[in-house]
């Protein structure tokens, strides 16, 4: 039973989709922890009301980067994971915490990687007149927003969106690859290659 754990900053719509999913379906894991940087965090209530291990690693309680990576590295690997989820968590993460989870930490980021990495995905997605959008989950690796890519979806831009329109589309489609992408990774079912993530299994990788 491979054991997850996932980091938050708000409300955790993703977490709280990928847990209903390990549920639902019976995966070969459980999700053993959710750790936020931020006491409020809203995904700090899905996690009591099941019985979810919760810890808070304050970023402003640690005088540097170095140091709150650290702490959270620490408590990261209290909970002895096989895999660790970046869900919606908005602190960039050091090189040295990175490596240490490398091959084994998975993000979900709201845009069609390479492109748009970093925040306001959206947009700059209407500001340069993408006809489509959509959602990315890869491996982290050292550089922000970069890494071998898991799964994609593809999501059409309409006339007349905004950034909220669009983005609340963007998330629906997470909601349905986040999931998918960490049942493949649990059931061993991912390689990657040269750089490149290939299902064993020969299913699309991608989501229209």
């Amino acid at each position: 039973m491979q054991r997850i754990v996932i980091l938050v900053s708000g409300r955790g719509s993703n977490m709280a989709a990928v847990h209903q999913r390990c549920a639902a379906e019976g995966w070969p894991a459980r999700v053993v922890a959710v750790v936020t940087n931020r006491a409020g965090a809203g995904a700090l209530a899905h996690a009591a009301a099941h019985g979810i291990a919760t810890a808070v690693v304050d970023h402003q309680a640690h005088a540097t980067r170095q140091a709150f990576d650290d702490e959270l590295a620490r408590v990261v690997e209290s909970f002895s994971p096989d895999l660790v989820l970046l869900a919606g968590f908005m602190r960039i993460l050091g090189a040295d915490f990175v490596r240490r989870f490398e091959g084994r930490m998975l993000n979900i980021h709201p845009s069609l990687l390479p492109a748009f990495p970093g925040l306001h995905t959206h947009r700059r997605a209407l500001a340069a007149g993408c006809k489509v959008t959509g959602a990315t989950v890869h491996f982290v690796v050292p550089e922000v927003d970069h890494g071998p890519i898991v799964l994609q979806s593809v999501v059409p831009v309409l006339a007349g969106d905004d950034e909220d329109t669009l983005a609340a589309r963007v998330l629906a489609t997470e909601h349905a690859i986040y999931p998918l992408a960490v049942r493949w990774f649990v059931e061993g079912r991912l390689r990657v290659d040269g750089g490149i993530v290939f299902h064993t299994g020969g299913a699309s990788q991608v989501l229209i």
